[in-house]
């Protein structure tokens, strides 16, 4: 009967080791994953981009050299396991995510749509000569509109994100282009669904190909102390990391995979 209970007593213990092990090993896992990436990626050239006409909810086909771009970002990071990615329903922007998943080497999963990384609504001005929509604004703080963007700038100093988009919806003679408050509800929509699914489904880094005004937005809602206001370029990265409510920024608008 003694060596019965020794016998016993010895499988409790092994047991509750593996137990705690087990324990031990799904904590650290979970650790792990609480902390996800996320690869910002602007579409890559597109034709408007190329004729200098307004491009928001409008959409146009990706040039020659955006789908180079595209590729060569897809080279870039072919080494990323990506767990999820996003874009909109923009043509745009799912293109380029497909082109950047195709040139992965991992299992590559099907792309998301959702439609708060949407460029900003631009209303009537869309499809319009990007001089239509600008100079009337820069004007009224008497800067000037050239093809070069010079008074910009100027423009973003005086009047930050808000005061341009809401600049935007009220000179828009449609009265259909965003304001500030639209442009980011959506966003942050957007992020906290994506923040739910990793943290639901173990997800590490996650790709999301968005546009040149959300991401800026979105650096300025998540990061606003460490975000400055760099240019972000077609087909540029910008990487943010999330663990425990808190984002860090950890590169912006970096376009060394096109070099």
């Amino acid at each position: 009967m003694k060596r019965i209970w020794n016998v016993a007593l010895a499988f409790v213990l092994m047991f509750t080791l593996v137990a705690c092990n087990t324990s031990t090993k799904e904590e650290a896992n979970k650790e792990t994953s609480d902390e996800v990436t996320i690869y910002l990626v602007r579409h890559g050239k597109t034709w408007f981009n190329t004729t200098g006409q307004v491009q928001g909810f409008a959409d146009s086909p990706l040039t020659e050299k955006g789908i180079e771009q595209a590729k060569q970002v897809g080279v870039g990071l072919k080494d990323i396991t990506f767990d999820a990615a996003y874009s909109s329903s923009l043509g745009r922007q799912r293109e380029t995510a497909q082109h950047i998943l195709d040139g992965n080497k991992n299992d590559i999963p099907a792309i998301i749509e959702l439609d708060g990384f949407k460029e900003w609504n631009y209303g009537g001005f869309e499809g319009r000569d990007n001089e239509a929509m600008w100079r009337p604004i820069l004007e009224q703080y008497n800067l000037q509109w050239d093809d070069n963007w010079t008074d910009y700038p100027k423009l973003v100093e005086l009047l930050g994100d808000e005061g341009i988009a809401d600049a935007i919806a009220a000179s828009d003679p449609l009265k259909a282009a965003e304001t500030y408050e639209q442009i980011t509800k959506r966003g942050q929509e957007a992020m906290a669904t994506l923040v739910a699914n990793a943290q639901k489904d173990g997800h590490n880094n996650v790709l999301v190909v968005s546009s040149g005004g959300m991401i800026p937005t979105l650096m300025t809602l998540l990061v606003p102390d460490q975000y400055n206001g760099e240019d972000i370029g077609n087909c540029s990265v910008t990487i943010l990391t999330y663990k425990d409510g808190t984002y860090t920024l950890q590169s912006v608008g970096d376009d060394s995979y096109l070099k």
